[in-house]
């Protein structure tokens, strides 16, 4: 800390000025965490937080590119495999060997970014989304100008032990550069945003996504230290996420009837095989739009997504319905059922 931040402070608290005050109070704390002063860095940051000034929390940054995301209070089922690699980038962070960059691909839907969130309320730390809409400009030159002020902003946090930056979708600005198709300014973007990972302070975690890896520059997924896969969900992994999903949702909804075999089996007829993202928007719609008074409407709602016929009663037995569970989804009778497959009730 220098004597011109004291004048500083002094000089906008009496001004009024809340903004530059605030500056000048993080820059302060800054200066004491860089020289190994940690403790009273954070001490001045929770008293100034406690304080009517309008000092921010540790959330709340002035950035033109970085935007605070809140983490996920909801723990996201994954498979055991996905689950056992997001423990291990906890494990590597929490081991401070310099291990910070990570990509997640896959899928979109997969729970790239949900566990991103996970991560971030696991370690305690503050989550920040890069805006590329903000990074992105038409002026020849410009967007590395903002990529190389993003990573000045990065590295310039004042507690970056304390946080996670996350590339959302980071093929969006970070394309192959020997791709024909990519226009020249888009690949100097992404020689900017290499120089950028290389400069990278290692107490930050940064946290890319992608559902295009295979179009990504290679030079570009080598600046990672760990590459994780998120399509890797087989039938089962689905059906208990679905589980986990409705026993959640339907916490709000004390008038339905849970039948858990008749919705997975409903599920396992929906394709493609939908993903955690899609599957939840699924659930989520069949029960918000169910009529309150049918207590089996929403499964009627959930079938819907598989596009087959309904109304087809002899079909939906031979794609493995018992005669109850076609009663429940079409609300035709038990014995109407009975009589419509003319005795053939094989799965009764």
């Amino acid at each position: 800390m220098k004597k011109k931040n004291v004048i500083n402070l002094i000089k906008y608290h009496v001004e009024k000025n809340d903004i530059q005050f605030r500056n000048e109070a993080i820059e302060i704390a800054r200066s004491f965490n860089a020289e190994g002063d940690s403790q009273l860095s954070e001490y001045i940051v929770n008293l100034l937080s406690t304080t009517n000034t309008l000092v921010p929390q540790d959330s709340e940054i002035d950035s033109r590119f970085l935007k605070a995301m809140p983490d996920s209070s909801t723990p996201l089922p994954l498979p055991v495999d996905i689950s056992r690699d997001i423990k291990g980038v906890i494990n590597a962070v929490g081991h401070d060997l310099g291990i910070n960059k990570f990509l997640f691909e896959g899928l979109p839907g997969t729970g790239k970014t949900e566990s991103v969130k996970q991560i971030s309320r696991l370690l305690n730390r503050q989550l920040y989304s890069v805006e590329f809409s903000e990074l992105i400009d038409s002026k020849l030159g410009q967007t590395n100008k903002n990529i190389v002020g993003l990573f000045d902003e990065i590295n310039g946090l004042p507690f970056p032990e304390k946080t996670i930056i996350l590339f959302d979708e980071i093929d969006t600005i970070a394309l192959d550069r020997i791709n024909a198709n990519d226009l020249r300014e888009m690949g100097r973007a992404t020689s900017t945003i290499l120089k950028g990972l290389d400069s990278l302070n290692e107490k930050v975690v940064l946290i890319a996504t992608t559902n295009l890896y295979s179009k990504l520059d290679k030079a570009l997924t080598r600046r990672f230290d760990s590459v994780i896969n998120f399509d890797r969900y087989t039938e089962e992994d689905i059906m208990e996420i679905a589980e986990k999903m409705f026993t959640i949702y339907s916490k709000k909804f004390p008038k339905i009837s849970r039948n858990i075999k008749l919705l997975q089996k409903i599920i396992k007829l929906i394709k493609p095989m939908p993903m955690p993202g899609d599957l939840s928007n699924m659930i989520k719609t069949a029960l918000a739009f169910s009529d309150i008074d049918s207590s089996f409407d929403y499964l009627r709602r959930l079938y819907k997504f598989t596009n087959l016929n309904i109304s087809n009663v002899k079909e939906m037995n031979e794609l493995g319905f018992t005669v109850r569970e076609i009663e429940i989804l079409t609300g035709v009778s038990k014995s109407q059922v009975s009589r419509e497959l003319k005795g053939e009730l094989g799965n009764e």
